[in-house]
C-alpha cells in the first residue's frame, strides 16, 4: 500500500499544473499496474476538501462528486471507508462543515453516543450535542 499526500490528490483532482498532474497520473497508473492500493488518510481527505473549497472555490456538490468517484475507485483505499461514506451522506444536505460531518461519523463508528460541541452548525447534525 502507498499513502498519498494532499498535494498529490489535489493535483490529480484539479489538473491545474500539467507537470504535477502527469506525475500524479503516473503514480496512480504504476500503483494500478502493480496491484498496489493507494491509501487516502482522513487527514488528507480533510485537507483536500479545505483546499478545493478555499483555494479553488469549488462548490460542495462538485467536491462531493469528486470524493464519491474516489470511493468507487478500486485501487484506492480509505481508512475507515464507512465513515467517509457517512460523511458524504451527511454533508450533502447539511450546513455543517465537511470536517464536522467527518468527526461525527468517525466518533459514531468508534462507539460515541454523541460529540459535544459549541458549533451551532454542527449541532444541526443528529450526532452532536451541546456542551
Amino acid at each position: 500500500m502507498l499513502g498519498l499526500d494532499t498535494n498529490v490528490l489535489v493535483r490529480h483532482l484539479v489538473r491545474d499544473d500539467p507537470l504535477q498532474f502527469e506525475k500524479a497520473r503516473r503514480l496512480f497508473k504504476r500503483a494500478s499496474d502493480t496491484g498496489t492500493r493507494v491509501l487516502i488518510s482522513p487527514r488528507v481527505l480533510l485537507e483536500t476538501e479545505r483546499v478545493l473549497r478555499s483555494r479553488y472555490g469549488l462548490p460542495k456538490p462538485e467536491i462531493a462528486s469528486a470524493f464519491s468517484a474516489l470511493l468507487e475507485t478500486t485501487d484506492l483505499a480509505f481508512e475507515d471507508e464507512p465513515s467517509v461514506e457517512q460523511t458524504l451522506y451527511s454533508w450533502k444536505d447539511s450546513v455543517a462543515d465537511f470536517a464536522d460531518c467527518h468527526l461525527e461519523a468517525r466518533n459514531r463508528r468508534l462507539g460515541c453516543e454523541a460529540t459535544a460541541t459549541c458549533d451551532v452548525k454542527a449541532l444541526r447534525l443528529a450526532g452532536f450535542a451541546t456542551v
